[in-house]
């Protein structure tokens, strides 16, 4: 996966902003700011990660599940639990939604200056180095994203 494909993510990202406040609890105990809100605060905290990441320290161990997951391209509803770090705030205010999306169009072209292994430890993948950030960004908000679309079609 590339720079285009994360910008494209962040760019439907933030055509969900002006549907911010709908809801489907059918679909999501959150509503469409919640999954924004988290969807940019795992960007964002993924990428300050790995800017300030060792990457001497760096171990090639990333996981059977995140490369079952990397192969088929999408990670499955209902099965993870969001650390409290990218947890959104009971009410996510439209105005922050706008401001960690400027912060994370500006993370996201950082990451083709680092090191290659440079990287951030995924409580259930490992260590996720520089060549797979971009598809963990793509399948983590592409997995929110379809998500926003379910809840909007009420």
């Amino acid at each position: 996966m590339s720079l285009e494909k994360a910008s494209l993510a962040l760019n439907r990202l933030e055509s969900h902003i002006e549907n911010h406040s709908i809801s489907n609890p059918k679909i999501s105990k959150g509503d469409i700011a919640w999954h924004i809100d988290h969807s940019l605060k795992i960007i964002n905290a993924v990428v300050i990660s790995t800017q300030k990441s060792d990457p001497n320290t760096f171990k090639n161990n990333f996981s059977f599940l995140g490369k079952l997951f990397f192969t088929l391209g999408f990670f499955p509803r209902g099965k993870a639990k969001a650390p409290k770090y990218v947890t959104p705030p009971e009410v996510v205010l439209k105005e922050d939604l706008i401001s960690q999306l400027q912060e994370a169009k500006t993370n996201i072209n950082s990451i083709a200056a680092l090191d290659k292994n440079a990287y951030f430890k995924h409580p259930l993948f490992g260590h996720v180095n520089k060549k797979r950030i971009y598809t963990f960004l793509v399948l983590h908000t592409t997995h929110h994203l379809k998500i926003m679309e379910d809840i909007m079609k009420k």
